[in-house]
């Protein structure tokens, strides 16, 4: 085997395992799709009808928008959070910055899981700690507390990218700077904060598609405030509801490969933006 071919034999797990748990499951589902199934005939051939009436959905349109106003809420504060703490590492001039990082990043440890069963206890009207402050599973505050159960999970993530960008800097021009008479505040504004450009946008990017799928925290606050989260709070949550509640699975596979669609022009608007501004 010669070199060139090498190549493709280090590569080969990746895409078996990339076919069989990706690619496979998504050419199934875009099949199931395309039919419906009825009381008298059985199963049989939809075409596009499932995706047209995904469109006049407006349980289904209810719930993109509102992990919209989610995604528009919850990401700037947490890439905010996320920056302060890479720059505060990256400054030398933290104690403790070891353990700083490592508090900071232990959330992302915790599965969302465990996450929601946390915080949904402290949100608790009868036994949390923290309902005394505000009701945290009441309508009005419920994507607040959706987003900061993401936000203190996923912080400590973002850190760690912008963190080992940060250090990608190369040194010489902090010296430099320093020489020109720039203080710390003025190195991270000038120097640092442009310099993360493109992590900030890859990290912007895994938020529009984390947010979009957002499932496991409303799956498991809907037990505590089942009249606030309902079966189509979310895209994910709705097609999941379909799918194992309802039994409609081809309608379900439907509103999937829109959400899909949903996250790909959300993420090719973001990227066209950000091109946008880099030119200018």
């Amino acid at each position: 085997m010669n070199h060139a071919n090498r190549g493709y034999l280090f590569v080969a797990p990746f895409l078996l395992c990339f076919a069989v748990l990706f690619l496979l499951p998504l050419v199934y589902a875009g099949y199931l799709s395309l039919f419906k199934e009825q009381l008298v005939g059985g199963v049989v051939w939809a075409g596009l009808e499932n995706y047209a009436r995904a469109f006049g959905d407006d349980r289904l349109l209810g719930g993109i928008l509102r992990v919209a106003r989610f995604f528009l809420i919850q990401v700037p504060v947490m890439l905010a959070l996320a920056l302060a703490a890479a720059l505060a590492i990256d400054s030398g001039l933290l104690r403790l910055a070891k353990m700083f990082r490592l508090g900071v990043f232990i959330p992302y440890a915790v599965p969302s899981v465990v996450a929601a069963l946390m915080w949904g206890y402290l949100y608790g009207p009868a036994y949390g700690p923290l309902a005394d402050l505000a009701p945290f599973l009441s309508a009005e505050w419920m994507l607040a507390s959706l987003a900061n159960i993401v936000t203190w999970e996923f912080t400590g993530y973002n850190m760690i990218i912008l963190y080992a960008a940060l250090r990608a800097v190369p040194h010489e021009l902090y010296e430099a700077a320093a020489v020109d008479g720039a203080g710390p505040w003025r190195i991270a504004w000038r120097i640092k904060i442009p310099a993360l450009r493109p992590a900030l946008l890859l990290c912007l990017l895994f938020s529009v598609i984390g947010s979009f799928q957002l499932f496991a925290e409303p799956n498991l606050l809907q037990r505590l405030a089942p009249n606030v989260i309902d079966s189509a709070y979310t895209p994910n949550l709705y097609a999941y509801s379909l799918a194992f509640t309802s039994q409609d699975v081809n309608y379900a596979a439907a509103v999937s490969f829109l959400l899909g669609l949903v996250i790909v022009i959300a993420s090719y608007a973001v990227l066209f933006v950000s091109g946008r501004r880099q030119k200018s």
